[in-house]
């Protein structure tokens, strides 16, 4: 049975300019010019707010006049040229020497940088180039480039030889067994660097190991082999004792093997990857520089220039919007307004973006503002993001979209802004300090251990708490695991 009823509703929505927003704070500096660029594409409303400079009209005559025998005033081009007077240098001005164009505004002291760059052929280039100095058949060949082609760029075979044999015959018409392919495996993995082609770890450690011996046997090497194939496993865990009980070798000879196996490259192909590799660089959104003992910030600009509403697209709607209009004409001029709109709705959110960066990251630094004078990570106080959220008065969510994404260059460093946000634990003094300065101690503890017997959880925890630091030993795990040390057993050393 239908029936008619009354219901009322407590929604919050967000509107495009609000979204957009949101989606532009998110945006660090690096991405920010590409996403007005896109959006000077889109709409032609938008502009960049160049300076106006005037042309000037190179090929203008000059206002010289001379008086003729009559008295007249004439042009002194027009007068010699009448009365057949010539002059040379008049010609030879004409092609102006290109120095005469140039001019140095450079001060000696200034400095001058340049951005160097590198060119090469690539790592899989270089496989290929060896392969092409090999006897093969021309099947033999096709197969080599295929398999290059499946190796990553550190070095290592990504495809099993089984699937190899499926790809060739599908995609180049091949038909090859499991065998030929690991023949000509075996020949790429004769190419330099040392290792290039392995399925593994162990086997790209054995593969430089024998070509060691070849050129240059010896006992150290014939034992460091011997680890690698039959005690892998206890040698990436560090067992030394069994290894020792089971080779049935002093602790001076494994660790000289030890010694041999760690001066192997684990990743073979980035030796050859290193002229090609993309640099990245990080541009920071907020630059903090100390003048005198006072702390200065500034919004990195760079790359955000000043925008505005054309001209064009302003008098086209307003000269649309006073005449009576057809439905073209409407049409046409919803489509103006639309694109202006769009367009001062663009540059409001990047204003208010610009706006909302530099008062999060002015209470950020107020916050955190011994750290900031003095470098020191055991100065940073416990931060969260409400605290923040509390200073500017924004909520939690727009905080957390600048932090998350955003750098700030300082004196000591650029850093990520989220890094200066940390829980923060009461000392058994009463004190409230930071997790990153517990994190800082940490660090210095293990710095300080003796190699061969490292400090357990348990003895980090106990040193801690001397210091005044109450931390249980799953704490102490949880720090260590996100400071990226492994556990005792993984940092001894012989």
């Amino acid at each position: 049975m239908l029936s008619q009823h009354l219901q009322l509703k407590l929604q919050q929505k967000l509107s495009p300019q609000q979204i957009l927003l949101m989606k532009l704070l998110q945006i660090p500096a690096v991405g920010l010019e590409q996403r007005i660029k896109q959006e000077i594409e889109e709409n032609p409303a938008l502009e960049v707010d160049a300076p106006e400079v005037e042309e000037q009209d190179l090929l203008e005559e000059t206002d010289v006049a001379e008086t003729d025998e009559f008295g007249d005033t004439v042009e002194l081009d027009n007068y010699k040229e009448e009365n057949n007077e010539f002059d040379l240098n008049d010609y030879l001005e004409d092609d102006i020497p290109s120095y005469k164009l140039k001019t140095n505004n450079y001060s000696p002291d200034d400095k001058h940088y340049e951005i160097p760059f590198v060119a090469g052929v690539s790592f899989h280039d270089l496989l290929i180039d060896q392969l092409g100095i090999r006897n093969l058949s021309d099947e033999q060949r096709k197969i080599g480039i295929y398999i290059i082609g499946n190796i990553d760029d550190s070095g290592y075979i990504e495809r099993a030889s089984d699937a190899i044999v499926d790809d060739l015959a599908f995609t180049q018409n091949i038909n090859t067994n499991k065998k030929e392919v690991e023949d000509i495996l075996a020949v790429i993995q004769e190419f330099d660097p040392s290792g290039v082609g392995a399925r593994n770890l162990q086997e790209c450690l054995l593969i430089q190991l024998e070509r060691k011996k070849k050129e240059n046997p010896s006992e150290t090497l014939d034992l460091s082999i011997k680890i690698i194939r039959r005690y892998f496993n206890e040698f990436t865990k560090k067992h030394y004792t069994k290894i020792m009980k089971r080779a049935e070798i002093s602790e001076e000879q494994l660790k000289k093997a030890i010694d041999e196996i760690l001066t192997l490259n684990p990743k073979p192909g980035n030796s050859l990857s290193e002229t090609t590799k993309t640099n990245h660089y990080i541009i920071p959104d907020f630059i903090i520089s100390n003048t005198n003992g006072k702390l200065e910030l500034s919004l990195n600009a760079w790359n955000s220039p000043d925008l505005r509403i054309s001209n064009d697209f302003s008098e086209m709607g307003n000269t649309l919007n006073k005449k009576k209009k057809s439905k073209e004409q409407r049409k046409a001029f919803s489509f103006v307004k639309q694109k202006i709109d769009s367009a001062k709705w663009f540059i409001e959110a990047i204003r208010q973006r610009q706006n909302t960066l530099f008062a999060t990251m002015s209470a950020i630094m107020e916050y955190q503002y011994d750290y900031f004078m003095s470098g020191d990570e055991t100065k940073l106080h416990p931060l969260i993001l409400k605290d923040i959220a509390e200073m500017v008065d924004l909520d939690i969510s727009t905080i957390s979209r600048v932090a998350n994404s955003k750098y700030v260059q300082t004196d000591f460093g650029t850093f990520l802004l989220k890094s200066f946000f940390s829980e923060g634990m009461e000392k058994e003094d009463g004190e409230e300090v930071s997790t990153r300065e517990i994190k800082v101690i940490l660090q210095d503890i293990i710095k300080e251990e003796n190699k061969k017997k490292p400090f357990t959880d348990d003895y980090l925890a106990k040193s801690l708490k001397e210091k005044g630091y109450p931390i249980a030993r799953r704490t102490i795990a949880k720090y260590r695991e996100q400071l990226g040390i492994p556990v005792a057993r993984l940092r001894k050393e012989l």
